[in-house]
């Protein structure tokens, strides 16, 4: 034990209500930053005193810039959005940390050194109004046709919360359209604005007391007009305190104009709207029809199509349709069903999945749905359309594309173009233009056009990408890849090179909220983990959404406990097939997948040389009270309640006990973060010192959920981590580097 450990442990305790370190959740109160600036220093002294075994210097500052040159690099690929003429892009590197909002054509945008016309630096906005401005995104007004497009809604964070703040952007004076003026403002807060025309748009915000849900979202979503007060908006509906969000969009599409409203209880439990505003001139409320679907079901429209997702078996009449599968009808026919619903006759199947298969996206383009299927963690597409007497018509998509493909169309509304960018672990991205309006009339799609193709980041040579199976506890195979040496090679770094020497193995997993892990160019992590010689592993467990539906809801709620029995089989096969040992072996998650590693942590110890643990939920019993967590109660449970009595099972603040041996741990965080509170990593951190634990903790104090704010920050955080994980797992073995700092309790 640390010698400045008190002799008695200060852990919470979930049935006394007592929590010794309840004070850090002041998020910046003075004593809780001081208390956050002391760790931070502690473990910047700490890792930055690591030396490079490849040369002189410091690691972390090597890896640093390293890390920084590749997310800096100028020639990655801009991605674009299509509007009107133009191509839209936002754009960060060294001169612009916070971003360039840009635009270009396709013309230009096919050339090596496209010709940009800068809209929005936001770094010379945040120095002009001292603001820490992040991007969070734009909605363009659609012109009349023959116009060019004039008008945006253009969001900003402050230091990347997930709270921000929306102004109107003339395009053309490329300028913030005045208060004064008229112009559209929301004050900060977790909302938006959304067109419905060049006067009117949709507003979702805080409007004040009891106007938000229990969760910090929107509950009101109300239509304001221009050069009226934002309290006077109109209010067209309201949802419950206790619902998670209220969200209100105007569907643009020239001809299938349609306003819909978007009330989520929960997560996966949806009530769906669409709003008639023809009679708002006339001084008539507008009239809400609500879709005649189950409320677990994800819906949406495309001009005459309603397209749905069902996540449980649904029983339409005789016929069930399975989880997991993906339907169309006709958008009208469907409202004119309510309130019974529809008829089995007015459904038609595109994809039903399989053991093996499961939707991993849909894309829809102006009069085809492209489908992305994975068949165990692998991806292949399929392209749908209509055929003259209105059945639907199925055809595999360029079956020559390998690796992880991700489709998206160019403009859903005007054409049948699609952007295809392909990629695996050790193949950087290529960017391709595809054209399927000759599909629906019998034809072949387009040749595939390379539009851009990113360069290498990292040395590959050597380096092989092999997908494995695991059995976790239950007799369930869970998937996962592994990139690393090829067996017999030499991948030219230090530690694991392909012989019986245990590769330094970085185990990465996340397991929830139906997220699929897949395949995708490790760039920075190839950089730093790879490249030196490092295995990584990417697990696909329960909780994601690999295999639909039904692989998801496995892990949740009393289920939890199977999503960290996978991600262990994991790691011990990974053991037992020789890739690795227990002191050469980390894991790794962000967020739930911080959750995850927490659990590895206090549950799993025996398994791990050193944990790494980001932006995470932690504290279960407290969790649902702190920022958006009352959201996430579908997934974890709720702990008010008799819940708890499983929940408690995977607290892993509740977990800790003395006398274990907890592996080296590194807890990452970010002040600005207003999804998962800081508090959950600054507890956990407090609690394992108060045990003598080999914990070390650093809090970015911009960053949002995503730990950082700039590509500077995010080096710089990701630095810090692989120089760790080098100094604990790397090497000639356990514990290899420099010995922990002192630590105290902090109290």
């Amino acid at each position: 034990m640390s010698q400045h450990a008190e002799s008695r442990p200060q852990l919470p305790d979930a049935e006394t209500a007592a929590d010794p370190w309840q004070w850090l959740e002041d998020v910046t109160g003075e004593k809780a930053l001081d208390h956050v600036r002391e760790r931070n220093a502690r473990a910047e002294s700490e890792i930055d005193a690591v030396e490079d075994p490849r040369g002189d210097g410091s690691l972390s500052e090597h890896l640093q810039q390293d890390i920084l040159q590749i997310l800096d690099a100028s020639d990655r690929i801009p991605g674009v959005t299509k509007r009107g003429e133009f191509l839209y892009n936002v754009w960060t590197d060294a001169e612009h940390e916070r971003g360039l909002w840009r635009r270009t054509t396709l013309e230009s945008y096919r050339e090596d050194e496209p010709e940009w016309d800068v809209l929005l630096d936001v770094d010379a906005l945040g120095r002009e109004e001292d603001e820490n401005w992040v991007w969070h995104g734009a909605q363009l007004l659609r012109p009349v046709e023959g116009e060019p497009y004039r008008r945006a809604l253009v969001s900003l964070s402050r230091g990347g919360s997930d709270a921000d703040v929306t102004r109107e952007f003339d395009l053309e004076t490329r300028r913030f359209v005045p208060v004064a003026d008229g112009g559209f403002e929301r004050p900060e807060a977790k909302g938006s604005l959304h067109w419905i025309d060049e006067d009117t748009v949709w507003v979702t915000t805080d409007f004040g007391e009891g106007t938000l849900t229990d969760s910090g979202y929107a509950r009101q979503a109300r239509i304001w007009r221009r050069g009226s007060a934002l309290e006077d908006a109109h209010l067209v509906f309201e949802g419950e305190q206790h619902d998670m969000a209220v969200f209100a969009a105007h569907d643009q599409t020239p001809g299938w104009q349609r306003d819909w409203i978007v009330l989520m209880h929960a997560f996966y439990d949806t009530t769906l709207r669409i709003a008639d505003l023809s009679g708002l001139s006339a001084g008539e409320d507008p009239v809400l029809t609500e879709l005649p679907l189950p409320r677990d079901m994800e819906a949406s429209g495309h001009r005459d199509l309603a397209v749905l997702a069902p996540r449980s078996d649904w029983q339409v009449g005789d016929d069930t349709f399975t989880a997991g599968s993906l339907l169309v009808a006709d958008l009208d026919t469907l409202l004119a069903s309510a309130p019974q619903g529809p008829s089995a006759s007015d459904l038609h199947v595109l994809f039903e999945p399989t053991p093996s298969t499961s939707l991993a996206d849909l894309t829809i383009t102006r009069s085809t749905i492209v489908l992305t299927i994975l068949e165990d963690v692998v991806h292949r597409l399929e392209v749908h359309h209509r055929g003259d007497d209105g059945s639907w018509v199925r055809n595999d998509l360029y079956p020559e594309l390998s690796g992880a493909i991700d489709v998206r169309a160019v403009d859903t509304d005007e054409s049948d173009e699609i952007w295809v960018t392909s990629t695996d672990y050790l193949t950087p991205t290529t960017l391709l233009l595809g054209d399927l309006a000759e599909v629906p009339a019998g034809g072949e799609p387009g040749e595939l056009e390379v539009v851009k193709s990113s360069p290498a980041r990292f040395e590959a040579e050597g380096l092989e990408v092999t997908q494995h199976f695991a059995t976790s506890e239950d007799g369930t195979r869970i998937p996962y890849f592994e990139i690393g040496p090829v067996p017999g090679g030499d991948s030219g770094g230090d530690g694991g090179n392909g012989t019986d020497t245990p590769a330094p193995t970085l185990l990465y997993g996340y397991g929830g909220f139906e997220i699929s892990m897949t395949p995708g160019y490790l760039g920075a992590v190839g950089k730093a983990w790879c490249e030196r010689g490092g295995t990584y592993v990417v697990a696909n467990i329960r909780g994601g959404g690999e295999y639909g539906p039904d692989w998801h809801q496995a892990a949740l709620r009393e289920n939890r406990h199977r999503a960290y029995e996978d991600f262990a089989a994991v790691a011990r096969d990974l053991v037992e097939r020789g890739v690795t040992d227990r002191d050469h072996l980390a894991v790794r998650g962000g967020s739930n997948g911080g959750l995850l590693t927490g659990n590895m942590l206090t549950q799993y110890p025996e398994l791990f040389g050193a944990v790494i643990i980001q932006v995470p939920l932690l504290d279960m019993k407290r969790y649902s009270h702190l920022l958006a967590g009352a959201s996430w109660m579908a997934e974890y449970g709720d702990p008010d309640t008799s819940d708890w009595e499983f929940v408690r099972t995977f607290s892993p603040y509740h977990l800790l006990a003395e006398g274990t041996e907890y592996p080296p741990t590194f807890l990452l965080t970010s002040t600005r973060d207003d999804r998962v509170h800081p508090g959950h990593a600054r507890k956990m951190t407090a609690a394992l010192e108060s045990l003598g634990a080999d914990v070390r903790s650093w809090e970015n104090i911009e960053g949002g959920h995503g730990g950082a704010a700039t590509n500077e920050q995010a080096a710089r955080m990701n630095a810090l981590m692989y120089t760790f994980l080098w100094s604990r797992i790397g090497g000639s073995g356990p514990r290899s580097g420099v010995a922990p700092a002192d630590q105290d309790t902090g109290a």
